[in-house]
């Protein structure tokens, strides 16, 4: 017989609430001769607040009413940086800047009007950032003694990182134009302030700026197949000694902050090994210090004289701000990293390598907690497309291995942190290789007897919901999915989608007019009648990207053909769900929404009980 008692949790078991209440993270990181600080998130409020370690402990300076995030490119990144005795930060409600003491109080307006801001550096008493005026974008410098502000670059369709060498008289920045995301093509330029640019590179993905001390430029570049150090070494442009390893995830976001140039070719960097991060201090000899610890991902790093500092994560440990001595490597938590589980509780990542189709892809598996031999399987497929996953505590990866499933968290082909050609995989194949990526995992951990694959489930948000939709249309692995405000027709997403990402469906399947019948066969809404399993989907009313209507349209077709459709709408979310008491309600619904379809299928014989 199915052990279906592994299913039904114990009273204690991790509850929905607490896998959200566990999902507090933090954004950005800075430190400053005023001392450490943080954007943090927590569900509770969907604010992100700013927070100063003091001697005392840390303090939240964020009033009620105010929440630092920037909305440019419509992801944002960048929303604060210090200046002096002063923090300048985007304020979410009306995209302007504000600046406040170090030590709290009111905040101020630094700006006025409809523009937003994001990818905030504070140099030479300016405030530089990046300013998107409805389609248009541009690099500008706000003085912070008299408010005056002064166009720095414009003529690109997108800009990304200025950074000022600390003698004042370079600057640097990324840029690209249509149809190229910052993944696949940007543009380092470089000028002597108040001259012409110089591209100094080009035709590849560039990422994150630098100067060092001695005002000698340096860059990501992934101009040998994955994203690594690049500088001005004497006369010429020349990679740094580096693993053969991407040292950044995608930049979706502006602001990231994963490595930083010590001069001399040293630099200090985390970098990807099998989808592990791993943190150290290179010289310019490629020999490396390791700071890695515990910890499986690091973000937002910086430094002073004595310590190394990060936004870390492990297996076992939430999201924490971390500092790490220089001389003994030992490790401060000063934020978060607070689990809510028993360490011998947690189900730990292992990594997975399997073969699909004509090619490899990754992911993660995570055990399930019950006591059956091979109990039934959670396929996650991230969003972006061109994103990742990481190998770090994830309260609602524990909250199904709590409850006895098993999780395969995917870094299908196309995903970001295993190199550009992994990367480049998705070119014009979206709807495809992630697809058999997710059906091709169930194989693998079936003939391994690590799941049961007549009881696996698929579920995505975004563009891991397309995913999880084409898989229900196109193949016959998975017993039921669910959709979270995932994409239903590609064409109406294409007519409906912001200027950041307005080309990308011509890169992931083609042009909507010359390859019509492309978009057609992988247009799940279309294919709606071939779903013969059930789906629950969840939708935010307010979401700009994924209307609702896809996915009313979607449910609707599904009730035509007789196939159970559960759908739940939120009329204070956008793309992307924030309010804890949603993320709980959509969590539980969507276990409970498994577990009687499971139920159902042995009540009809369609489960074979062995």
């Amino acid at each position: 017989m199915i052990e279906t008692h592994a299913l039904s949790p114990k009273p204690d078991t991790f509850t929905a609430a607490q896998a959200v209440a566990a999902g507090t993270d933090f954004a950005e990181l800075r430190v400053g001769p005023a001392g450490v600080f943080w954007n943090e998130f927590r569900p509770q409020d969907a604010a992100c607040r700013l927070w100063h370690l003091l001697p005392e402990g840390p303090t939240c300076l964020t009033p009620e009413g105010f929440s630092a995030r920037s909305r440019v490119y419509e992801y944002g990144g960048g929303s604060f940086c210090l200046a002096n005795d002063e923090l300048v930060f985007v304020n979410e409600h009306c995209q302007q800047l504000y600046r406040q003491a170090v030590n709290g109080g009111v905040p101020q307006p630094l700006t006025h009007g409809h523009l937003r801001y994001g990818g905030l550096e504070y140099a030479a008493g300016q405030v530089l950032a990046v300013e998107q005026d409805a389609n248009t974008h541009r690099i500008v410098a706000i003085d912070m003694a008299s408010e005056r502000r002064r166009v720095l670059a414009e003529g690109a369709d997108f800009y990304a990182s200025p950074v000022l060498s600390p003698d004042g008289t370079r600057l640097a920045w990324i840029e690209w134009d249509r149809p190229h995301q910052p993944w696949t093509e940007t543009r380092l330029m470089c000028s002597q302030m108040g001259a012409l640019p110089d591209c100094v590179a080009s035709g590849i993905s560039l990422q994150q700026p630098r100067f060092d001390e001695q005002g000698r430029l340096y860059c990501l570049s992934d101009a040998n197949g994955f994203w690594q150090p690049w500088g001005e070494l004497g006369d010429r442009w020349a990679p740094l000694p580096a693993a053969p390893a991407d040292h950044a995830g995608a930049p979706w976001q502006l602001g990231a902050c994963t490595w930083l140039p010590l001069g001399e070719q040293a630099y200090l960097g985390c970098w990807f090994e099998d989808g592990f991060n791993r943190l150290g201090v290179c010289d310019g000899q490629g020999e490396c210090r390791d700071y890695t610890g515990e910890f499986s991902r690091f973000r937002a790093l910086a430094m002073d004289a004595d310590r190394l500092y990060a936004i870390a994560a492990s297996p076992c440990l939430p999201s924490a701000v971390v500092a790490i001595d220089r001389d003994s490597g030992h490790v401060t938590t000063l934020a978060g990293g607070y689990s809510p589980l028993p360490a011998d509780e947690i189900s730990l990542p292992q990594p997975l390598a399997y073969p699909s189709g004509d090619g490899q892809a990754h992911g993660f598996f995570y055990p399930a907690k019950g006591t059956e031999r091979q109990p039934p399987l959670v396929v996650f497929v991230h969003g972006g497309p061109t994103s990742a996953c990481y190998p770090v505590f994830d309260p609602r990866i524990q909250y199904w291995t709590q409850r006895g499933f098993a999780v395969a968290d995917l870094n299908y082909r196309g995903s970001s942190s295993y190199g550009r050609d992994y990367r480049q995989a998705l070119h014009l194949r979206w709807g495809e290789v992630d697809v058999a990526d997710a059906c091709a995992v169930v194989a693998h951990l079936a003939a391994d007897a690590r799941i049961d694959p007549r009881r696996a489930f698929i579920r995505g948000g975004s563009a891991g919901g397309y995913t999880t939709l084409c898989a229900l249309a196109f193949h016959n692995v998975f017993r039921a999915g669910a959709s979270l405000y995932g994409v239903s027709d590609p064409v109406a997403l294409a007519r409906a989608t912001h200027k950041f990402e307005a080309d990308y469906l011509d890169w992931l399947i083609g042009d909507p007019q010359q390859d019509r019948q492309r978009y057609a066969d992988r247009t799940p809404l279309l294919h709606a009648r071939q779903i013969q399993v059930p789906v629950i989907f969840f939708q935010g009313e307010l979401d700009a990207v994924v209307v609702p209507q896809q996915t009313r349209d979607m449910v609707s077709a599904l009730e035509a053909n007789g196939v159970q459709a559960e759908a739940h709408y939120y009329a204070s979310e956008r793309h992307g769900f924030r309010l804890a008491a949603n993320l709980a309600h959509a969590l539980e619904h969507e276990w409970r929404f498994y577990l009687r379809v499971m139920s159902e299928e042995e009540d009809r014989g369609l489960v074979d009980l062995v």
